[in-house]
């Protein structure tokens, strides 16, 4: 622990997950929050099929275990289509990312009132995933009549459909169905684009992003991507809440101005 803002709340966790994390954790009843690992310069997701967070972080054990700490807390997580497709094989679970805890994070998921593994909900607007990867089998896929015609009869039976009447997938609406269904803490891992969007309709209270100490590069039409891609945020401003260090890695925590 380097710095947390003085007032802040706490869960009761279970004492193996306070130790490791360095103090509490806690989290707001209603909320969504991010969870991103970044490069000193800026790079968040790299071109190709490989699944960008693990290269980025250098695998880092202790970023595997703030994945799995936030993911115990989260009623759902919320993806987009990109993320998902260079996943191949990944279930968006505590346990999974860090099993070591795995007998904590449950703990932490009971006593929080939670299901044994959050919801997963997908968005894409062009139903081009592959819905033959495990995670799909209890996913929640949202997107628009010409993705809901690329997917017919191609879901598993344990999968759930939404198909927005619109060109476009509003986040507000997504995050609405959310709430009508009792998802009230919901944690985005990505991708950029995706967060990009929910700043931009400051739809996200939280932010945590883990800084890397390695540099990637930028160069033209080098496909990397940033904490936020494709859109003008306008200098959205965020309020440091915690600041935590692990090695050379750097674990801090943002509140958003909504």
């Amino acid at each position: 622990m380097l710095f947390e803002r003085p007032g802040a709340a706490h869960f009761a966790l279970p004492e193996a997950l306070a130790m490791a994390y360095g103090g509490g954790l806690g989290l707001p009843a209603r909320c969504v929050f991010a969870n991103f690992v970044t490069s000193l310069d800026g790079i968040v997701a790299l071109p190709g099929d490989t699944e960008s967070g693990q290269i980025i972080s250098g695998r880092n054990a202790a970023d595997r275990f703030v994945m799995g700490l936030l993911r115990a807390c989260a009623d759902a997580v919320l993806l987009g289509a990109g993320t998902f497709r260079k996943s191949g094989g990944h279930l968006w679970h505590a346990d999974r990312i860090y099993p070591a805890a795995g007998a904590e994070f449950a703990e932490l998921r009971q006593a929080l009132g939670l299901k044994p593994v959050p919801r997963l909900v997908l968005i894409s607007a062009s139903g081009d995933i592959d819905v033959s990867q495990p995670a799909a089998a209890q996913a929640w896929i949202i997107t628009t009549k010409r993705g809901e015609a690329a997917l017919r009869g191609r879901l598993p039976s344990g999968a759930r459909l939404t198909v927005i009447d619109a060109g476009r997938i509003a986040c507000a609406e997504v995050l609405a169905a959310l709430r009508a269904e009792g998802f009230q803490r919901v944690l985005t891992e990505g991708g950029p684009t995706l967060f990009a969007e929910l700043v931009r309709d400051r739809l996200v209270d939280e932010l945590f992003v883990t800084s890397s100490p390695a540099l990637f590069g930028r160069f033209p039409e080098d496909q990397r991507k940033s904490l936020t891609e494709g859109l003008d945020l306008s200098g959205a401003q965020l309020n440091l809440l915690s600041a935590r260090r692990h090695g050379s890695h750097l674990f801090l925590r943002y509140g958003l101005q909504r």
